[in-house]
Formats: C-alpha cells, sequence, structure tokens
C-alpha cells in the first residue's frame, strides 16, 4: 500500500477514533472536574487558540514549497526556504509571548464579570503555560510539513494516533488521581515536548533534512506570505466559526455556560467530520476534473453525485439527534446540559448545506478563487460574532450559536450564487436533485421515527433500541426507495466484501 493510501486510511482512522474516544471521555472529564472547571478549561483553551492563529498559515505552505523544491530537485533551494520558515517562526513566537504576557496581565479585566478569584487564578496558570507551550509548538508545525511535503504521511499521522490514545489514557489516570484543569494542560504540554522530539528526530535523521540560511531573500518571504495569507484567513474563519463563542460567553455568562456551548459545539463538529470522511473520498478526483478544464455541466453532475452520499449519511445523523438526541446527551453528560442538545442541533442544520456543496470549495481551490469565500467568509461571521453576543446576554449559549450560524446562513446563500453565476453550476438542478426522492425518504423516517420514540422507558437500552430500529428504518427506506442507481451499486460494492467473508467464516 502506497504512503497516499494509508495516509488516507490512518486520516479516516483519526476521524473515527477522535469521535468515538471524544464520545466515551468527555462525560468522564466533565464528571471528575465538574461543569465550572471544564468550562473553565475549554474556555482558557479557546482563548490561548486565539492567539494560535499567529501562525499565518506556515505549516500548510510548508508543505507547499517543500513539496515544489523536491520536484524540481533544488536542495539548496529547500535548505534555504526552511531556515527562512524558522526565522519567520522565531519572529511569531516572539510576538506570541509578547502578546501572551499583555493578555495575561489583563485577564482580571476580561473575565471580571464571570470568574470568581479562585476560578481566576487557576485561569492564569492555564494561560501561563499555554502560551509558553504554544511559543514552542508553532515552529514544531515546520517539521509535520515537511513530512507531508516529503510524502511520508504514515509516521505523523501514526504519531498523532499513539499521542491521542496515549493523551487519553492519562487523562483518565490523572483525574482519577485527584488532577484538575491545570494539571491537564501540564499534561499536555509536557506530551507536546515529547512528540516534537520525536517528530525532529524523524526529520533530520530519517529524511536527512536541513535547515541552511544561503541568502536571505525578501522575494521569497513575499512568496511564502502571498501563499499563506488565505489559508490565516480560513483559520481565522474557523475561529470564528467554532471558538468565539466560548470566548464571548466566558465574558459576558460563566464557565458553565461555555461547558454547555462547548459540548453542543463538540457534537456539531462530529456531524461535519462524517460527511468528509465520506466527500473526502471523491474530492481529489473532483480536483482533477477543474484542472483539465471538466464543462459547467460536468461540474454539477459531480457535485450532485458527492453531495447526494454526503446527504444520505447527515440526514440519518439528523433525523436521529433531532428525535432522540435530546435522549443521548440526557444520559451523556446529564439533564442541565440540556442546551448542548439544542445548540448542536442548530449547528447540524445550519452546517448541512456547506457540508454537501464540499465539492465547490475543490473548484475554488483549482481555479485559484478562494479569496473571495475567505473574505465573504470572514466578514459575516464576524458580524454573526457580534450578533450572537448580543444575544447571548439575553438567552445564554443558544443566543450565541443562534447569532453565528446566521453568518453562515447568509454566507452559504452567497456563494450559491457565487458557484452558480461564476463558476456556472446549475445550482437549481444541484438542489432538485439532491431531494430528490431523499427528502420523502427522510420525511417518512421521522414520521415513523416518531411513532418509535413511543417505546417506553428511558436508559441507555431504550435508547440503543430506539437507535437500532430507526437505523433499520432508514437504511431500508433510503436504499429501496431514495438512491438512484449509482448509489446502490457503490453500496453493493462497499458491503460485498463484508458479506463475503461472513459467508466464508460461516
Amino acid at each position: 500500500m502506497s504512503q497516499l493510501k494509508k495516509g488516507a486510511f490512518l486520516n479516516y482512522t483519526t476521524i473515527i477514533l477522535t469521535n468515538v474516544v471524544g464520545l466515551f471521555l468527555t462525560p468522564f472529564i466533565i464528571k471528575q472536574l465538574g461543569d465550572a472547571e471544564y468550562g473553565l478549561y475549554t474556555l482558557i483553551g479557546a482563548f490561548v487558540g486565539y492567539i494560535a492563529v499567529l501562525d499565518f498559515g506556515l505549516t500548510n505552505t510548508v508543505v507547499r514549497f517543500v513539496a515544489k523544491y523536491r520536484a524540481e530537485k533544488d536542495k539548496e533551494g529547500e535548505e534555504n526556504f526552511l531556515a527562512t520558515t524558522m526565522i519567520i517562526y522565531a519572529v511569531i513566537s516572539t510576538l506570541v509571548i509578547i502578546v501572551g504576557t499583555i493578555c495575561y496581565f489583563n485577564i482580571d479585566s476580561i473575565f471580571e464579570n464571570s470568574l470568581n478569584p479562585k476560578q481566576m487564578e487557576s485561569a492564569k496558570i492555564m494561560f501561563a503555560i499555554l502560551i509558553v507551550s504554544l511559543a514552542i509548538v508553532l515552529p514544531a508545525g515546520v517539521f509535520d510539513g515537511v513530512c507531508f511535503g516529503y510524502e511520508k504521511f504514515v509516521f505523523p499521522k501514526m504519531t498523532k494516533i499513539i499521542r491521542y490514545v496515549l493523551r487519553s489514557l492519562l487523562v483518565v489516570g490523572v483525574l482519577l488521581l485527584g488532577g484538575d484543569a491545570v494539571s491537564m494542560v501540564i499534561l499536555d504540554v509536557s506530551l507536546n515536548v515529547i512528540f516534537i522530539t520525536i517528530m525532529m528526530v524523524y526529520v533530520f535523521r530519517n529524511l536527512k533534512v536541513k535547515f541552511k540560511l544561503h541568502d536571505f531573500n525578501k522575494r521569497l518571504l513575499r512568496k511564502i506570505f502571498g501563499y499563506s495569507i488565505w489559508i490565516f484567513i480560513f483559520v481565522l474563519v474557523g475561529q470564528f466559526q467554532w471558538r468565539v463563542g466560548q470566548m464571548v460567553l466566558g465574558i459576558v455568562a460563566n464557565p458553565v455556560t461555555v461547558a454547555i456551548f462547548a459540548v453542543g459545539v463538540m457534537l456539531g463538529t462530529y456531524y461535519g467530520a462524517f460527511s468528509t470522511a465520506i466527500s473526502g473520498v471523491f474530492l481529489p478526483r473532483a480536483t482533477q476534473m477543474t484542472v483539465h478544464n471538466a464543462t459547467p455541466e460536468q461540474l454539477t453532475d459531480m457535485m450532485i453525485k458527492i453531495g447526494r452520499l454526503s446527504f444520505i449519511a447527515l440526514m440519518y445523523i439528523l433525523g436521529a439527534f433531532l428525535l432522540y438526541g435530546k435522549q443521548f446527551v440526557y444520559l451523556w453528560v446529564g439533564e442541565s446540559y440540556h442546551n448542548s442538545w439544542l445548540i448542536a442541533l442548530i449547528i447540524m442544520f445550519a452546517y448541512t448545506l456547506p457540508l454537501v456543496q464540499g465539492f465547490g470549495n475543490s473548484i475554488l481551490e483549482a481555479r485559484n478563487k478562494l479569496s473571495f469565500k475567505a473574505i465573504i467568509y470572514l466578514v459575516f461571521l464576524i458580524l454573526g460574532t457580534v450578533l450572537g453576543g448580543f444575544l447571548a446576554k439575553t438567552y445564554g449559549a443558544v443566543g450565541m450559536i443562534s447569532g453565528s450560524v446566521a453568518g453562515w446562513v447568509v454566507v452559504q446563500n452567497v456563494m450559491n450564487y457565487y458557484y452558480h453565476k461564476v463558476i456556472q453550476i446549475n445550482i437549481l438542478r444541484f438542489f432538485k436533485e439532491l431531494l430528490h426522492k431523499t427528502l420523502p425518504v427522510f420525511v417518512l423516517t421521522l414520521i415513523i421515527g416518531y411513532a418509535i420514540n413511543m417505546v417506553p422507558g428511558q436508559g441507555w437500552l431504550n435508547f440503543i433500541i430506539k437507535a437500532v430500529l430507526y437505523s433499520a428504518v432508514y437504511i431500508l427506506l433510503m436504499f429501496t426507495l431514495g438512491t438512484i442507481r449509482f448509489e446502490k451499486q457503490l453500496m453493493k460494492k462497499t458491503l460485498s466484501p463484508l458479506f463475503n467473508k461472513l459467508k466464508v467464516n460461516a
């Protein structure tokens, strides 16, 4: 198996592992820390996350430039680029320390209305540790970038999987021994240092990479930042989309509200991961189509094909969460997290359209037209955050997410107009064929699923019975009534090796 295929396999393994372990680990962490302490932990993590954007998208830039120099067999150019990048990172790390120090001495005024004195003390300790860690971790991104630029995907991805599993086990141990949020931060920082060292050894010893400044070239600097600026803007978009709400709530509300919001957002991101795992299989081929000047009609066909597969998977999850999600959240983290279910549901509804149109992003990337999307997203997500902050004063976490997703909805409508007018995707046909057969089956499944919800009981066994019945109904109805010929063939092809193996074992 090639490095590329192994890397893709490990990528999906990471997605599944992160989601499954997260579902089991999160309620344990909340129980051990308590709602307020968990909220404080996520709040400070989000706060430091904003400073982490000072990376300016350089890690992805390293991948692109290293791959370019390797293709050109320009070893000196590669060495000079990597040395230049480390100089830039030295400046960035210094900037992180400066910005972090300013923020540290203003934490009291930032969170004066939401944290008590004990929480404020813990917040300062965690923040100081994480800022120092960030100054070390950001430059270490170069080593991941080098591995990917050399098309060595297995080692860094395996390292991350091992780190995640080890971290999960150690978190359980630390918390069982009475550790608190500060202990978890120290654990994370320690693991970062260990695994950064491992990556450095691999890059220098196995890949024989050198960092050597031959010429400090201003033109190279312009190229680096010219490429990384749009990555940086998308990083900012991600911060406003997933993290800024925690910061706003940490200022206007309290750590418990932050914890409720964080759990809801986490469930919403899991929703997106399932769709990405499906569409990611087709996106490389889709990108090749755009490079080879595929017609608007061909691009529309591919967008429909990928969109329908994502939509079928997403409607299964959305329907299940709409019907039984409240019961799941109550059993998972407790009834005090009722609003987490509502927050996740709002995210899922708003996030569905961008997910089923993921192919559109590949077209923009292939045609070098991401700048429009980056700017429009950033503008409206900032406006959505402002609206969310205003609503949060009255409606708490639900108000915050409502304002944020309002920005998402506006952006996606603007992007649909852009896809139609500029990229010439037939958006009306896309929606017509996306909903063909699938929407009636989804509605029918919801009606039957509502009846299934009448099964008496409250515990996990009751939830599992409902989930199994709902899954059987959805799969049966969608396969027989909701799918078209291509989708039926794809499902049969995917499942046939499993059935053949079961027959052999029988």
